[in-house]
C-alpha cells in the first residue's frame, strides 16, 4: 500500500514544477574552476615552454688522428726495449730488437711520429709473428690539441646536430671538485663503425671491445673549448684541474640537444 500511494502522488504532480533545481554543489565548481585553470596553464606551457634534453655516450680524450699497433715481423725472443711507455717517439726510430730461432736480430721501428701510449712487449718474452707489441697515437708533439671521441648508438646519432654544446665528465679530473669540461660536436660519423675499425683508430682491441658492446656506434668528434687554465681547456668551474690532460683518457659525455616546445612532441 505504501509504494502504491506514492505512486498515486507522482501522477499528482508528475514535473514538481514547485520544487528548486540544484545544478551543482559548491566544491563541484571549484573542482571545475581547478581543472579548466590548469588545462589552461597547461596548454600555454605546451606551446611557450621549452624542454631541453641530453645524450649521454662514452668516449675517450685523443688527439684526433687515430693510433696504429705495431706487431712483430716474425718469431724470437725480445732482447731489447728502447722506448718508454708515455713518451714521445720519432718516425723510424727503433723501439723492440727480436732474436729469432736462426739468431738474426729483426730492429721493429715506430711507423710514424706519435706517443707511445702503450707497449706490450718486454725483456726475454718470446713472440710469435703478428704479436702486437706497442701502440702509437698518431701525433706532432703534447703541443698537439685534444679532442674527444664518442662512440653514440646508431639509433641516437641522428639526433645530434653539429655544434651542440656537451658536458665531459673526465676520469682523472673528479666531477665534484673540478667540474665537467666543455666542448662542442664538431662532425658526426655517417656510418656505425665495427670493432675492428675501433681498435684501429684507438689501438685497443680492449676499448674497442667495450664501445661496441651494445652494438656498431657511430663515432662523434667533439673540439673542446679553450681557456686560459692549467689544462688549457675551459671547465664549468673557474680552473678546472691544475693538471695538463692525457690523451687516451676515458670520459662520459653528456650532449646537450637542441630544446623543443612540448606541443612539438605531440604533433611529431
Amino acid at each position: 500500500m505504501q509504494f502504491r500511494q506514492q505512486a498515486l502522488s507522482k501522477l499528482q504532480s508528475p514535473e514538481e514544477l514547485d520544487l528548486p533545481v540544484r545544478f551543482a554543489r559548491p566544491q563541484g565548481w571549484l573542482v571545475l574552476t581547478v581543472t579548466v585553470l590548469v588545462m589552461i596553464a597547461a596548454t600555454v606551457w605546451a606551446i611557450t615552454g621549452t624542454v631541453t634534453a641530453t645524450l649521454t655516450a662514452p668516449g675517450i680524450l685523443t688527439h684526433g688522428h687515430g693510433s696504429y699497433v705495431l706487431q712483430s715481423p716474425v718469431a724470437g725472443q725480445v732482447t731489447t726495449v728502447l722506448a718508454e711507455e708515455g713518451k714521445q717517439v720519432a718516425s723510424g726510430v727503433p723501439l723492440v730488437r727480436i732474436r729469432t730461432a736462426q739468431g738474426t736480430t729483426t730492429v721493429v721501428r715506430a711507423l710514424a711520429a706519435g706517443r707511445l701510449t702503450s707497449l706490450d712487449a718486454s725483456i726475454g718474452a718470446v713472440v710469435t709473428t703478428g704479436a702486437d707489441l706497442a701502440s702509437v697515437e698518431r701525433t706532432s708533439g703534447p703541443q698537439d690539441p685534444l679532442t674527444a671521441t664518442l662512440y653514440v648508438p646508431a639509433e641516437s646519432a641522428a639526433t645530434l646536430p653539429v655544434g651542440a654544446p656537451v658536458d665531459l665528465t673526465v676520469a682523472s679530473a673528479p666531477t665534484q671538485r673540478y667540474g665537467v669540461l666543455r666542448g662542442h660536436v664538431a662532425a658526426i660519423g655517417r656510418a656505425a663503425q665495427p670493432r675492428q675499425r675501433i681498435a684501429a683508430f684507438l689501438g685497443s682491441d680492449q676499448l674497442a671491445e667495450q664501445f661496441s658492446r651494445d652494438g656498431q656506434p657511430v663515432a662523434v668528434r667533439v673540439t673542446l673549448d679553450t681557456a686560459h687554465t692549467a689544462s688549457g681547456y675551459a671547465w664549468s668551474t673557474s680552473t678546472g684541474p691544475p693538471f695538463a690532460l692525457d690523451s687516451m683518457t676515458p670520459a662520459t659525455a653528456a650532449v646537450h640537444l637542441a630544446a623543443q616546445h612540448p606541443i612539438d612532441w605531440l604533433l611529431s
